[in-house]
């Protein structure tokens, strides 16, 4: 891709708000970036209800920003939608091949209904990626979370999310920060990432 993406769609994780995303928006913007963020109801609404609207949104987009679930919604969306024009993705700490915190929670009923219909995309992640859209993910080293009360992560992780759970096959670039899985939200070395890699489809220091 010749030029850097214009309009950045961004979508948050589970539990957070779209108000969540709004400092990597505005990271975004002040690097060029049209941004708009797609809110949606994380454990209420499963991906059958969100993906439509999703894919809507997406048709206006060149390029998407998500953060842990959110990565998992947009490449499903994409890999069911026709958005030739979304050339680039960048996941943040998603867990594009299943959570074992996820099924963790799962696993106890105290906790099971905190997943609400999102639970199965968590449990299963995505197909190994074979779309269009390069696909890059920023994953954080700092295991400061919740995540590690439900699962034993074998490896670094950030708290909710094994490095390991991001390594999808068929991406086209993956970096580390050092940073919890929410704390990617507001990491300036996750930003400058981000930026990097929507405008030169790789991330800074990687081949």
């Amino acid at each position: 891709m010749s030029a850097a993406p214009a309009r950045v769609l961004l979508l948050h994780g589970l539990w957070m708000p779209g108000l969540s995303m709004a400092w990597m928006a505005r990271r975004l913007r002040r690097a060029g970036f049209a941004t708009s963020v797609f809110a949606y109801a994380g454990a209420a609404a499963g991906p059958d209800a969100v993906l439509p609207a999703l894919a809507r949104r997406l048709r206006g987009a060149d390029a998407v920003v998500a953060h842990s679930l959110g990565g998992l919604l947009a490449l499903e969306a994409l890999r069911r939608g026709e958005c030739p024009q979304v050339r680039r993705v960048v996941c943040l700490g998603s867990p594009l091949c299943g959570s074992a915190a996820a099924q963790g929670l799962a696993a106890n009923a105290a906790t099971a209904w905190m997943l609400g219909r999102a639970w199965p995309l968590l449990r299963d992640g995505c197909r190994a990626w074979e779309g269009p859209a390069e696909v890059g993910v920023v994953c954080g080293t700092r295991p400061l979370g919740l995540g590690r009360l439900f699962a034993a992560f074998d490896g670094p992780s950030d708290g909710a999310v094994a490095e390991a759970e991001t390594r999808l096959p068929g991406i086209a670039a993956h970096c580390r920060v050092a940073a919890s899985h929410s704390g990617l939200l507001l990491s300036p070395a996750a930003a400058r990432q981000v930026v990097h890699f929507l405008r030169e489809g790789r991330f800074a220091g990687t081949a």
